[in-house]
């Protein structure tokens, strides 16, 4: 397995201060308000509700079956959290019997790409994650699996 040095890309993070814009928000401090949308994004199934809607407005049930897995008090907790973070929009229809549909905003849209990227990139990467999970696997045979000591 070959590893590469990789810079440290949290650096650019640690001090805003030439972005006013910006200087409030320092995600290792740890009372910056980015931090709970970072985990309501990156937690278990932010990532993959935000990348369920990548086609479009979907129902409820539509992203349950599209998201593996999950189930509803999970999509329920983590569509309101992403609607109060403003990336989902939540948009119930007139008429009988009522339909609610969920979609991106366009800063969740923006994120959803992002994220993609990221899936990209780790689908790029699978064989040497691979490799590294075995190899070290091996080192530690009897090692439950996911656990790190």
């Amino acid at each position: 397995m070959t590893t590469r040095p990789v810079p440290h890309v949290l650096s650019e993070f640690q001090d805003l201060s030439d972005r006013p814009d910006l200087g409030e928000f320092q995600v290792l401090a740890e009372d910056c308000p980015s931090r709970p949308v970072l985990d309501h994004v990156t937690g278990r199934w932010g990532t993959l509700i935000v990348l369920s809607l990548h086609d479009g407005p979907r129902r409820f049930s539509e992203i349950r079956r599209a998201v593996g897995g999950i189930n509803d008090k999970a999509l329920a907790q983590g569509l309101r959290h992403l609607e109060r973070d403003g990336l989902v929009l939540r948009e119930p229809s007139e008429g009988f019997p009522s339909r609610v549909e969920y979609r991106l905003t366009e800063v969740g849209a923006g994120m959803e790409a992002r994220l993609r990227e990221m899936v990209s990139y780790l689908y790029a990467n699978m064989g040497e994650v691979l490799q590294a999970q075995a190899g070290y696997d091996a080192a530690r045979p009897g090692a439950a699996e996911g656990a790190v000591s």
